[in-house]
């Protein structure tokens, strides 16, 4: 735990609107919400004055909270301020920690896990922020990074001490790059700073909170125990929240879609869905993959669709969840299963597109087309919407898979590999189901060029023979299959991955 009384000397004085204590521990901080009546306090020396007022936290159910502590790198530290942004496709929330030499950095969520970040200098001037376009390549301080997002991004709410505060609800750039081949993010904020002061840069790399040593969390008997329940705004249900980092959920008893990213304390938008469809593997259900017990909490169905091929096809992804890992996702597709998990950095693309580095394994580009997701049920950590698209590129290496989704303002990366149908059954008990989860259980893609012309010879048989029936018809079960107009194609779509959230915001 950070020894505060070695960093400095506390700065106390009475709140400006309402007279309680308000506490400044750390000489970089410039503001203060009051605890007791939400005050904006700006200090200036050794007066405080009052600026405003802040609006209300929303629920983001998190464990963290002011006051607990960690150790990064050896160093002990604590939280003392707390910002939740708002942008188009969510929220999330940024915690600021005050470690024991002074100096300050901020810990926020990413996909489900972590990424502490500390304050760095660029090394040169940087461009405004429309400069900065997704996808493309930049270096900063040696260094080359990736555009991973891009987003106009609002201050919600804020809590205890902070080092600069934005203006309430008025939106400026944040630019978020990841390290090339490596998992190190940079975030660049275009809000508010002194005349002639560059953007705000921290450098920060993902971990766990069992790694930072956090003490002094909430309660977790606590939470179980106040629950997150509301009534569904379309149907009036009870709907149940289980996780800590859902944006997004869908009602057992009408299949719609709400809403979540503003809290459950804040208007809930819905979007109803009709023509219900059943996933193989039920939400809630356990399994081991990996040596890892993981929890189907989500489901979705998408459809994608090739450059100037009229023909669609589809796949599910069910989303996992474990206490320790944070997120994976087991993808559904007509060429087999596989296990993937939304990745840090930013692999290398090639200049031509055609293959993708990561970690020193090169990939090879297999399909390139646009996604959309159709169906949603259970719980997701961002807000996931019917009707999202993206563009995707799938990358192969032997069994190990790459994917990248690409929407107007965000790029995710995930990685994995391509994992047996029985593997799946027996992972989820689902033994007696084994005929209905089984795929092309597919070798490796390279494993084509080992197969003689005589089985090749067969093989194009059998697919004209498919052809031909598929023909004469054409009907397909979404509630108990893939549906896709097209077999032809043996991938059935994407490798995973959330096609929002890719950012720690």
């Amino acid at each position: 735990m950070a020894d505060l009384s070695t960093v400095q000397r506390h700065y106390r004085a009475p709140c400006p609107g309402c007279g309680a204590p308000v506490a400044f521990r750390s000489a970089q901080s410039a503001f203060a919400v009051c605890g007791y009546c939400q005050s904006t306090v700006v200090r200036q020396g050794e007066v405080l004055s009052r600026i405003g007022k802040m609006a209300e936290l929303f629920d983001d159910h998190s464990l963290l909270q002011l006051m607990a502590s960690g150790t990064l790198d050896g160093q002990g530290f604590t939280l003392v301020g707390r910002l939740q942004y708002t942008y188009g496709e969510g929220s999330w929330t940024e915690w600021q920690a005050l470690l024991n030499d002074g100096s300050t950095g901020s810990l926020s969520e990413d996909n489900g896990a972590y990424v502490f970040s500390r304050p760095v200098a660029p090394g040169r001037d940087l461009p405004a922020a429309d400069q900065f376009r997704v996808g493309a390549t930049t270096a900063i301080s040696g260094q080359t990074y990736s555009v991973a997002s891009n987003q106009q991004v609002a201050l919600r709410s804020a809590q205890g001490e902070l080092p600069r505060l934005p203006a309430l609800g008025q939106p400026f750039a944040m630019v978020e790059l990841r390290g090339q081949d490596s998992a190190q993010v940079l975030s660049i904020d275009f809000g508010p700073t002194l005349a002639g002061a560059p953007p705000a840069v921290s450098l920060g790399r993902p971990i766990t909170l069992d790694e930072l040593q956090m003490s002094g969390l909430k309660d977790q008997s606590a939470k179980d125990e106040k629950g997150r329940q509301f009534n569904c705004p379309n149907c009036g249900a009870t709907v149940e929240v289980a996780l800590a980092q859902s944006q997004s959920i869908t009602c057992k008893s009408c299949n719609s879609l709400i809403d979540l990213s503003a809290g459950i304390g804040g208007e809930l938008r819905h979007a109803e869905q009709h023509e219900p469809m059943r996933p193989l593997i039920p939400l809630g259900t356990l399994g081991q993959l990996e040596g890892v017990v993981w929890q189907v909490v989500g489901f979705q169905h998408r459809m994608g669709q090739e450059p100037g091929d009229d023909e669609q096809f589809g796949w599910q992804e069910y989303l996992l969840y474990n206490a320790k890992r944070g997120f994976s996702f087991l993808v559904d597709a007509t060429d087999g299963w596989s296990l993937v998990r939304p990745v840090t950095g930013a692999p290398l693309l090639a200049a031509n597109g055609q293959s993708a580095t990561w970690q020193g394994t090169t990939y090879r580009q297999q399909y390139a087309y646009k996604a959309e997701t159709t169906y949603v049920a259970g719980e997701f950590y961002w807000q996931v919407q019917r009707g999202q698209k993206t563009d995707n590129r799938d990358f192969a290496s032997g069994k190990q898979l790459l994917s990248m989704e690409q929407s107007r303002n965000e790029i995710t990366w995930s990685s994995g590999r391509k994992i047996e149908s029985a593997t799946v059954a027996s992972a989820f008990k689902l033994e007696g189901q084994k005929d209905l989860l089984k795929r092309d259980d597919a070798a490796p893609f390279t494993a084509a060029r080992s197969v003689g012309i005589i089985p090749l010879i067969v093989m194009l048989v059998a697919i004209l023979m498919v052809l031909s029936l598929l023909s004469r018809c054409s009907r397909c079960d979404p509630r108990v299959e893939n549906c896709s107009s097209s077999s032809a194609r043996t991938s059935g779509g994407s490798y995973g991955g959330s096609s929002s959230g890719g950012g720690h915001k």
